[in-house]
């Protein structure tokens, strides 16, 4: 399943490119993958990382082809990761992530966890590259986007996720880029 979901997950991002670089989108759905592969969850949910951004990014993938091709677990979960509504404001969107990921239910956060910390290991790393450029290439500057990603690690600190490897990964990390003095 895990290598069916990379190769549907590279054939629908093909041709795309990380915000600002000229990195094939393709490698942020591997490199989620590969964090819950490494944190040991189970094939259907490392492939729903592989998958996670199909549906929201790719206009000719729908959550019914989830579904047919990986049943109804896998289509949950990136339709659970996926924002319902590409017309709202920046703020808007984050702020739906931000409320939903609290009661989310565990595999949706999982793979959303990933997701997240792919993110802001990119940050990070780019942070440091290009300094305060980097926040060129997003809709909003940094002190938005510290707002999200803080806010994103308050809504993963449920009982039983925030107990996780992979939890305390992220919220190191948000730490790390944004508030590099008193981070966790």
């Amino acid at each position: 399943m895990i290598k069916r979901a990379i190769e549907f997950a590279a054939k629908a991002h093909h041709g795309q490119f990380r915000k600002g670089t000229d990195i094939p989108y393709i490698a942020h759905p591997f490199n989620v993958a590969a964090i819950l592969a490494k944190s040991g969850v189970d094939d259907e949910l490392v492939a729903a990382g592989a998958l996670h951004d199909t549906v929201e990014d790719v206009e000719t993938v729908t959550i019914v082809d989830i579904r047919r091709e990986f049943g109804d677990r896998v289509a949950a979960i990136v339709g659970g990761c996926s924002e319902p509504d590409k017309g709202a404001t920046w703020q808007e969107r984050k702020q739906h992530t931000i409320n939903y990921l609290k009661s989310a239910p565990m595999d949706v956060k999982f793979v959303s966890c990933a997701d997240k910390l792919d993110n802001m290991t990119s940050i990070a790393r780019d942070y440091e590259a290009y300094g305060e450029t980097l926040w060129q290439r997003f809709k909003v500057g940094m002190d938005d986007q510290a707002w999200y990603y803080s806010s994103l690690v308050e809504s993963f600190d449920t009982p039983g996720f925030n107990e996780t490897a992979l939890f305390r990964a992220f919220q190191h990390q948000v730490g790390t880029v944004f508030n590099p003095a008193g981070c966790p």
